[in-house]
């Protein structure tokens, strides 16, 4: 084969992928290797570097194997990764923990929640761009500190998962901005580490690495990288970035005015605006075109319609069963509306928030049921949109809608409604991989910018516009929707308190 091409490595969760990409923005091969989490105790959520190397390896291996000629063709390297997942390693390279904590890990518990009562949101917000949480590795940082002094002290950079892959590719370590606005020691404005942040955490500033932007080269592919991989040595690597904000850039979502749904099994909402919202409830990230993406991640989004499909059939009806019954009824459920917090809220002052139907009567079935979960998430959605627009003094235009949620017609044609929103359904729904061939067509000259580049290689399949009966309805939902979510809360507390008291004792 001739040409030029791009190579992209995701290094997700539950696998890593590795995929040749023309420079049309064609994925032309992609193969993945799994990889286990490990969980040690309740609430931790461990992987191990070494196999994410082990995948990246294999599964170049094999898109090289399958195109012809691919390895001398390939003109820059780019990576993407989960977010969040601590990764040490000593002078040497040498790793001084053999597993890396994740994004899902809770074992910073204890630590976020004495940093908030030690803290007010005014003293952090501005120097960390974000609200205290468990996935932030400036408290996994902590917690080694505090639980394995050792490896702390053994190691001189703490990076994440792409990171790792790189440094392993060309032996040099930067972090993307992307990771860098998640870790809650980067200063926002500057976009580089906070003194303050770093000092108030009692962390080692050395043990930061330089933050570089995504679509610098941070080196070239090794003689020994080559050896393990196959790849040509000297090949260029870049930065590469935190892989939710690739997949942003990769989904078409990349300028002011846009937005993006992606729902799995929780959903996350995001708005791309100029500049950060310091707002407790709202999270932000710095994303690859050089604008961020306020975001807030409801815990409950697809896994609202795990949930009743276990609690009411005991998982016998599928899930577009259970969509089908959704859509027998009319919009607004017959004024049932639904709370959609089975396991909580990640931020915000009621982190112990929980699910509730409100309005339940006696004319009201399964059906009613199922469609107000939909509902429900949506709406909370559209809450969220509202707080982000209203900072930004700028309405949303489109939002993109990616993950599993993507493919339920009759749940986008909900949101949509609820926004009040066209929302578009990517051709492509490997948008990480795109983003990091958008990336590296713009390193290798091709384009001038990469949100330029984004847009030559997005297309959309679909664009479904809001109903507007269903917009009338759900105009006069939302209003109540918010009543119920703020008079709720001072609830929480006692339920906790009741659920302690009447849950029975260990023998």
């Amino acid at each position: 084969m001739s040409g030029e091409l791009f190579l992209a490595i995701d290094v997700g969760t539950g696998s890593v992928r590795a995929a040749l990409i023309d420079v049309a923005g064609k994925i032309l091969e992609l193969a993945s290797r799994e990889h286990d989490q490990i969980v040690p105790e309740f609430g931790w959520a461990e992987q191990r570097p070494l196999d994410w190397w082990e995948g990246a390896r294999a599964s170049v291996k094999t898109v090289l194997d399958r195109v012809e000629g691919a390895r001398e063709n390939i003109s820059a390297i780019c990576v993407c990764g989960q977010m969040h997942g601590l990764v040490l390693l000593d002078a040497h390279g040498a790793l001084t923990r053999d597993t890396a904590p994740l994004w899902n890990d809770k074992r910073t518990v204890d630590l976020v929640r004495r940093f908030e009562q030690a803290n007010e949101p005014d003293s952090y917000l501005p120097e960390s761009g974000n609200t205290p949480t468990p996935a932030w590795p400036g408290f996994k940082l902590q917690w080694v500190r505090d639980n394995d002094p050792a490896a702390y002290a053994r190691s001189a950079v703490a990076i994440m998962p792409k990171d790792y892959i790189n440094y392993r590719l060309t032996g040099e370590i930067a972090m993307d901005t992307g990771d860098a606005s998640c870790s809650f020691l980067m200063n926002p404005e500057r976009l580089d580490w906070s003194p303050v942040m770093i000092e108030r955490m009692g962390l080692d500033a050395a043990k930061l690495p330089p933050i570089r932007n995504p679509l610098d080269v941070v080196g070239h592919v090794t003689e020994q990288a080559a050896l393990d991989t196959d790849l040509r040595p000297g090949t260029p690597v870049l930065v590469g970035g935190a892989d939710y904000p690739v997949a942003l850039l990769g989904s078409g979502a990349c300028r002011p005015g846009m937005g993006s749904d992606s729902t799995g099994t929780g959903a996350i909402i995001t708005v791309i605006a100029e500049k950060p919202l310091l707002d407790p409830e709202i999270s932000n990230v710095a994303t690859v075109e050089g604008n961020w993406g306020q975001f807030v991640l409801l815990e409950t989004g697809g896994d609202g319609m795990r949930w009743a499909r276990r609690a009411f059939h005991g998982n016998a009806l599928s899930y577009d069963e259970i969509v089908a019954r959704a859509a027998e009824t009319p919009a607004g459920c017959d004024a049932l509306l639904f709370m959609p917090f089975l396991t909580g809220e990640r931020l915000g002052r009621h982190r112990n928030a929980r699910a509730q139907f409100f309005g339940l009567g006696a004319g009201h079935g399964m059906e009613h049921l199922h469609r107000s979960i939909l509902e429900g998430i949506a709406f909370a959605m559209t809450r969220h949109i509202r707080i982000m627009e209203q900072a930004s003094n700028r309405p949303l235009e489109r939002v993109i809608a990616a993950g599993g949620g993507a493919r339920t017609e009759l749940w986008l044609k909900i949101k949509a409604s609820a926004f009040n929103i066209p929302i578009l359904v990517p051709r492509e729904p490997e948008c990480g991989i795109v983003g990091c061939a958008a990336m590296a067509a713009t390193a290798t000259g091709r384009f001038s910018r990469v949100d330029q580049a984004a847009e030559r290689f997005v297309s959309y399949g679909a664009e479904i516009l809001p109903d507007p009966g269903w917009v009338e309805i759900y105009s006069r939902t939302q209003p109540v929707f918010e009543q119920l979510y703020h008079h709720s809360q001072a609830l929480y507390d006692d339920i906790d308190a009741l659920a302690a008291a009447t849950r029975p004792k260990q023998p």
